[in-house]
């Protein structure tokens, strides 16, 4: 007879189990994750201290940058500590209103980072294809604006997701096989007709990952279309370097996004330690690569992170 009784329709905890099939290989898994939070956390808080203590820096790209940085922060920090204390100490208990915290935290963060990429690409399209009003269209209070309905649209979208969550009734387990709470994860075990639910996720999926992905690249192909007008090779070559981070970071971000949405909905075949880890790439890499991308190819940045950590003047 099943453990379950009627107050358990709405388990008080769920259990996490980490990555199945790859249990024994957890505290080593669990190093690398670690190694990788850590640069995670101080490259975005080395990012936001430089750009905001240099007023040089205080421009569209890296005003947006500062956003995505505190968005990469918040969603790795929601997941990974409770990872490693499932990987440390066996400690996979979580409380249902903290699942549910999670999901909301982890997809709506994810989409704003989205939102931030498409604003990173518009400031780019003014940049090169409008230079002359680049500063008087992209002014602090747009920029401020925009940033304000990229967190509302993530806020708004993503909200009912938990309230979709706490609606259904879990009577068969509350284990989840995954290292976090996340949307598809919950609906996997809930024993109800969840058609609607999952309609309403691929939807707001769309409206936000799927379409912002179709407007940067809109953006990139008029990019590229005054890019090749330019008179010269050297012209276009530096033009196409101003974007070279950004593209950098997109790619980072929406392969493995890419990837974990797909698997999860459609790649029934598709193992599903594969596609945990994968999930578990897509909340941790792109938050330790994009400081270091931006920190690599950027003068500006590179430098004041040399003169922070090193104490000398920044090389001219």
């Amino acid at each position: 007879m099943s453990a379950y009784n009627k107050t358990d329709v709405h388990p008080s905890t769920f259990i996490l189990i980490g990555i199945p099939g790859l249990e024994a290989a957890h505290i080593w898994i669990s190093i690398p994750f670690c190694v990788v939070y850590l640069l995670a956390l101080l490259g975005n808080c080395s990012l936001l201290f430089i750009i905001k203590t240099d007023p040089s820096l205080h421009e569209p790209m890296y005003l947006f940058l500062c956003m995505l940085a505190v968005a990469d922060l918040v969603v790795c920090t929601t997941a990974v500590p409770k990872l490693l204390s499932l990987f440390w100490f066996h400690d996979g208990e979580i409380r249902f209103e903290a699942c549910l915290t999670q999901v909301f935290l982890i997809h709506s963060c994810s989409t704003m980072e989205s939102g931030f990429f498409l604003a990173m690409a518009f400031d780019r399209y003014v940049a090169i294809c409008n230079p002359l009003r680049h500063s008087g269209i992209l002014t602090h209070a747009v920029i401020g604006g925009m940033g304000l309905a990229i967190v509302l649209r993530g806020t708004a979208l993503l909200s009912p997701h938990p309230f979709l969550l706490r609606w259904l009734p879990y009577c068969r387990t509350n284990i989840i096989s995954h290292t976090y709470c996340e949307f598809m994860a919950l609906i996997k075990i809930a024993c109800a007709e969840t058609r609607i639910r999952r309609a309403y996720s691929l939807i707001v999926a769309f409206l936000t990952g799927g379409l912002d992905f179709i407007l940067i690249i809109c953006s990139y192909v008029l990019i590229l279309h005054t890019v090749f007008h330019l008179p010269s090779n050297d012209a276009r070559f530096k033009t196409l370097g101003t974007c070279g981070s950004h593209i950098c970071v997109i790619l980072v971000s929406y392969t493995p996004a890419f990837f974990s949405f797909l698997t999860h909905r459609f790649g029934h075949h598709v193992a599903p330690h594969v596609h945990i880890f994968v999930a578990n790439i897509y909340l941790l890499v792109p938050p330790m690569v994009n400081p270091i991308i931006y920190g690599v190819r950027t003068k500006k940045i590179r430098d004041r992170f040399l003169k922070f950590f090193t104490f000398s003047k920044p090389v001219k």
